[in-house]
């Protein structure tokens, strides 16, 4: 083999070195809750289980001693109602009080299926109403126990990230075929290609490289049972997770809804869960595809040089490096512009009026937001921004389109860009400013006006520059706290 003279040639793989832990917990209400999260709907109430829902919670920390994140996903469609932050904060207490984190180190991402329970405190005196309270109890405890286990059990671990590919996901903004209406509908248009990423964490525990975790980042809304369905379920989140975890020795599998405002299957709104279950297989085997990429953990490819063959073969090789430890980042509280909203009376008065089944709920969830909005013309709303070694985690709490992480992950080209909607109490969508001009359902429903998503954008990006701008100075310090701990616990002991 010749020598190669030139710089040296290297393809590393997005990592991270860690401290990680993983825990999970059944969070599957009984059956007979309220349960309707669609306006079509002509139950009220859950009459068994498709797939049971879980919380899936990641721990994570630079070193033995530093303070953590956590990162939890959750078979939920929201936390609370929309726009109302209350129940929110009370299923969050119990990790507050237990693990005295912030909320600034607590990520909970829905997986916002919309079969689970819509378990929200205004739901109350509707028919299974009278379960959710002793449901949110139960789910707060959940939430804080797979915390508190998942931080109890890190081990030195380290993050490969690659990407792959899964057509699940289409463009959900149809033109009304009824020219007559001037509307754009809610479901499948084929004239427009859907962002297929999808981003595949593995996490593998240092001492013998065997997986304790994998992650699936993907966009796509799991819409596909629908009113005609009246089973809890995960939607196409179970199957996916049974795949995976079937292929990676049953390693907890956490899957983290992308920037899907207008994306969902082509073929949805059913009762069929063969068809849920069918769109979960395609996106495991996707993101099965993308763990077979990745090499052994710790390693890149090297460019070794050129052997003379039929033809010059461009040789690469497999050698070992050290991935960054660096863990920073923060939440922010995003002031985003406020559309002119009715007033509640107006609403209510509606509400009463009307004997439309769908139009009524349709009112309701209105009311909910205009309650929480107040009388200011912005509403601040929760993003965090956090670096994991060459990964990029930024979260929001509403429903972005994909252009969103579309324009990140091209912004940060050497990260992996992991993005996720529904990351806390929801109040509605961000769709770019060219959309407000269509009579269509995420710019009607969203009481956030056109300048919202280029905020969310700037914010995010900005903080996400100055994240990757951290040198590994501050990882090697880290290092050398954790050495200095050791020693004087050592001394302590003798």
């Amino acid at each position: 083999m010749a020598k190669n003279k030139s710089a040296p040639l290297h393809h590393t793989p997005p990592a991270a070195g860690a401290f990680v832990g993983v825990a999970r917990r059944d969070i599957t209400p009984p059956p007979g809750i309220y349960a309707r999260m669609w306006g079509a709907a002509k139950h009220d109430v859950s009459r068994g289980t498709h797939r049971p829902l879980c919380v899936t919670a990641l721990a994570i920390r630079a070193d033995k001693y530093s303070s953590p994140i956590l990162l939890i996903s959750a078979d939920l469609a929201l936390l609370g109602d929309l726009g109302e932050s209350a129940d929110e904060e009370c299923l969050m207490e119990p990790i507050y009080r237990r693990l005295g984190l912030t909320r600034a180190q607590i990520m909970v991402n829905c997986s916002h299926t919309h079969a689970s329970p819509w378990a929200a405190s205004s739901r109350a005196s509707m028919p299974g109403g009278q379960m959710i309270a002793p449901y949110l109890t139960r789910l707060g405890e959940a939430l804080a126990n797979a915390a508190e286990e998942a931080l109890a059990t890190t081990v030195p671990a380290t993050f490969t990230w690659a990407t792959g590919r899964c057509d699940l996901a289409t463009n959900r903004d149809l033109p009304d075929p009824d020219k007559s209406k001037r509307r754009v509908v809610c479901g499948f248009n084929p004239d427009i290609k859907a962002d297929d990423t999808v981003m595949i964490g593995r996490i593998t525990r240092d001492a013998d490289d065997s997986v304790l975790a994998t992650v699936v980042n993907y966009a796509c809304h799991p819409t596909t049972l629908a009113w005609l369905n009246t089973l809890i379920s995960t939607d196409y989140i179970g199957a996916m997770r049974d795949v995976v975890e079937s292929h990676t020795g049953g390693a907890p599998c956490l899957f983290l809804q992308g920037a899907s405002g207008e994306l969902a299957p082509a073929h949805q709104y059913v009762g069929d869960t063969r068809v849920a279950d069918g769109h979960g297989r395609r996106l495991g085997f996707a993101a099965l595809s993308a763990l077979e990429s990745m090499l052994p953990p710790c390693q890149r490819l090297s460019y070794r040089g050129v052997t003379e063959s039929g033809a010059p073969l461009a040789v690469w090789w497999p050698e070992a490096f050290e991935p960054s430890r660096i863990i920073e980042g923060r939440h922010v509280l995003i002031p985003f512009p406020l559309k002119k909203m009715p007033a509640p009376a107006l609403l209510e008065q509606q509400i009463a009026q009307t004997k439309d089944r769908a139009m009524k709920e349709r009112l309701f969830r209105k009311l909910q937001i205009v309650k929480s909005l107040g009388k200011s013309k912005t509403k601040a709303q929760s993003a965090w921004i956090y670096r994991i070694g060459q990964t990029l985690i930024i979260a929001h709490c509403n429903e972005a389109y994909s252009q969103f992480q579309i324009q990140l992950r091209a912004a940060f080209p050497d990260f992996a860009v992991v993005v996720m909607n529904v990351t806390g109490a929801e109040m509605g969508y961000i769709a770019p400013p060219e959309f407000y001009k269509l009579n269509l359902y995420q710019v009607w429903q969203t009481p956030f006006d056109r300048g919202s998503y280029d905020l969310l954008l700037k914010t995010c990006r900005d903080e996400a520059a100055r994240l990757t701008r951290i040198r590994e100075q501050s990882s090697r310090r880290s290092r050398r706290v954790e050495k200095a701990k050791r020693a004087s616990a050592q001394r302590g002991r003798k």
